[in-house]
């Protein structure tokens, strides 16, 4: 139990699963600054959450900075953004194993060992976007894929076909207590679905098949017709389950789609989808930060079809938009946030990883501003989101750009910056990023027959979107010596 945390969630609190989560900056008082993703999803999960904003004065050592020249071109941002995201896919896994860090420094000097699946999951469809755009050869990032696959399929250690949220990246053992989290599973098994597509190999088809076709997704429903939110083999599963709208899209459809172990469909109608509005902007959401209005939209293509409920491309375009009227608001007391400089999400902060955003407001807002919020928002507000990148580029220089990118997140109004960029935060940048540009992880993904017939197992049907798309349908230009499967051609991109 953590002290300090308000009573009514106390008790969500003791059952401590992310325990094993490798400890950041906790130098904070906040004790909530310190919470882990699970941990925030947890308390959402088991009710709302108000926190008050923080305050913070200029920083000097942040008024002086670095000024770069605005890229010429939309695609020459996106091009470098995507190809140090690649780099940090690659330099980060374990080569043996492909599993890929939860984390490292942004500079590259990191040492530690802690994996995560869900990193795992975005790094497998970075290998297949890499493979497109030339970044290694093909050789050997068909070496790497195949390695990883045969892996997860022979070696892994896993419950019911599930595996270990965090896990040492040179074995796959479970970290210290971490959790069976299906969500992360799900993130996994979506580049597992990715690359069997691309790849046209038959061990990698072979080994992706056989990690999805063994999950038993009914046993994770405990007996219950929504996922149970975690398990452990000491406590069991967590009675809290993802039963609200998030980034759970992606997971009950992979489940929905199984062709061994498929759980009902009526259980996608279980799932509760409040409507929020926020001035002129109305969606569904819950109490949660941006990257859930962006997840599953990374691989599944959600563009011109809807259920009984929305349109999510057209919700995930009015949650972003929202988020960035959101910040102007903001930007009487943190004087940093603007039009062109916005993005709240789940992050790394000063005192430790803290889920924040809005609206409705939440978390310990500081003035912190996170890149991957913007660009995992690319293909919704293309030229908000890209506006967002040019700036941080041409006004925070090389402080806040790496060699795998920009950092996770920084503070301009304290001076604090942070010293790592986080897996799941640089994948949802990349693959964003090549969805806006080419849609060539749509594309491929949504080439999986299962997805197509979870789809209308849940009762999506075609709709035209009714809000400007930068997706255009056009494949990138072919590199011969690199280029993977070929893919159908719809229109001409723009980036």
């Amino acid at each position: 139990m953590r002290e300090g945390t308000n009573h009514v969630f106390r008790q969500e609190l003791t059952y401590s699963i992310m325990r094993s989560e490798p400890p950041f900056n906790c130098g904070c008082a906040a004790t909530f600054m310190n919470w882990s993703r699970r941990e925030f999803l947890r308390t959402c999960l088991s009710g709302s959450i108000a926190l008050p904003l923080a305050g913070g004065g200029i920083a000097a050592d942040l008024t002086s900075l670095l000024h770069l020249p605005r890229d010429p071109d939309n695609s020459v941002l996106l091009e470098n953004i995507e190809r140090v995201s690649f780099d940090y896919f690659w330099n980060e896994a374990n080569p043996g194993t492909g599993l890929v860090k939860d984390r490292a420094r942004a500079d590259g000097a990191d040492t530690r060992r802690i994996g995560s699946i869900a990193a795992t999951g975005f790094g497998l469809t970075a290998l297949c976007i890499g493979d497109r755009r030339g970044f290694a050869s093909r050789q050997q990032i068909r070496a790497r894929v195949r390695g990883t696959l045969k892996f997860l399929a022979l070696q892994a250690p896993q419950v019911y076909g599930f595996l270990y949220h965090f896990v040492d990246v040179g074995t796959g053992a479970r970290h210290g207590h971490s959790e069976v989290s299906p969500i992360d599973m799900a993130i996994l098994l979506c580049g597992v679905l990715t690359c069997r597509q691309y790849f046209e190999d038959p061990q990698i088809q072979d080994y992706a098949a056989k990690i999805y076709n063994r999950v038993d997704w009914p046993w994770a429903l405990n007996g219950g017709d929504t996922f149970a939110l975690a398990w452990t083999p000491e406590r069991g599963f967590n009675h809290l389950r993802w039963n609200k709208y998030n980034e759970c899209m992606m997971l009950y459809l992979l489940a929905m789609g199984s062709p061994t172990h498929p759980i009902a469909a009526s259980s996608w109608n279980l799932i509760r989808r409040p409507w929020v509005q926020y001035e002129n902007y109305r969606f569904i959401a819950g109490s949660s930060p941006l990257f859930v209005h962006q997840f599953s939209h990374a691989w599944f293509d959600f563009r011109e079809k809807r259920d009984a409920y929305t349109n999510y491309f057209e919700n995930s375009v009015m949650a972003s938009r929202a988020h960035r009227k959101f910040c102007q608001r903001l930007a009487a007391k943190f004087p940093c946030y603007s039009k062109d400089v916005w993005g709240i999400t789940a992050s790394d902060s000063i005192g430790g990883y803290v889920a924040w955003g809005g609206p409705p407001i939440q978390g310990p807002i500081d003035g912190t501003i996170v890149p991957a919020a913007a660009a995992g928002s690319l293909p919704f507000v293309p030229e908000e989101s890209l506006a967002v990148l040019h700036r941080l580029r041409s006004q925070y220089g090389r402080r806040i750009w790496k060699r795998y990118g920009f950092v996770d997140a920084f503070n301009p109004l304290t001076g604090w910056i942070s010293p790592d960029v986080v897996g799941i935060d640089v994948g949802i940048t990349m693959l964003m990023a090549e969805n806006a540009r080419t849609q060539l992880v749509w594309d491929t993904f949504m080439q999986n027959s299962e997805i197509n017939a979870a789809m209308e197992r849940a009762g999506f049907h075609a709709q035209p979107d009714r809000v400007p798309m930068l997706a255009s349908h056009a494949p990138i230009p072919e590199v011969p010596e690199h280029s993977g499967a070929a893919l159908p051609s719809r229109g001409k991109s723009q980036y």
